[in-house]
C-alpha cells in the first residue's frame, strides 16, 4: 500500500505541474468551453486573471509539497487535501459551465486521487 500512495503522489504531482508550467498555453481537449489555454479557461468560468494565479501558484505548491511528502510523509495531508479542495473547485466549474462528462474526467480523477493520498495512508 506504501507505494502505491507514493506512486499517486508522484502522478498527481507530475499531473498538476504538467498544466500548470508546461501546458498552460497549449490547447487541450478538457479545457472548460472552448478555450484554447488556461487564461481563457478561467475567463469561461468567470473568474478574474488574478484567481488564476493564485490557483496556479497553490496547485504547484502542493504538487511540490507532494514530491517533498515521499521523504518527510506529514506533508502528505496537507498537499493532497490542498489539492483535492482545489480539484473539487476545478469539476465544479466543468459542472457551472455544462460541459460534457469527458471534459470534467481528468479532474475529477486527481480528485479522486489526491483523496487517496489524504485517507489510505
Amino acid at each position: 500500500m506504501e507505494f502505491l500512495i507514493k506512486a499517486i503522489q508522484v502522478v498527481v504531482a507530475l499531473g498538476i505541474i504538467n498544466v500548470w508550467v508546461f501546458r498552460f498555453e497549449k490547447a487541450t481537449a478538457w479545457r472548460g468551453g472552448s478555450a484554447r489555454n488556461l487564461k481563457e479557461e478561467f475567463a469561461t468560468y468567470g473568474l478574474p486573471a488574478w484567481f488564476m494565479v493564485v490557483v496556479g501558484c497553490l496547485k504547484v505548491t502542493f504538487a511540490v509539497l507532494l514530491i517533498a511528502a515521499l521523504w518527510s510523509p506529514r506533508l502528505l495531508p496537507v498537499a493532497g487535501g490542498g489539492i483535492a479542495i482545489l480539484m473539487l473547485g476545478a469539476v465544479l466549474m466543468h459542472v457551472k459551465v455544462r460541459d460534457p462528462l469527458k471534459k470534467s474526467a481528468p479532474a475529477a480523477m486527481m480528485l479522486a486521487l489526491s483523496l487517496a493520498t489524504v485517507f489510505l495512508p
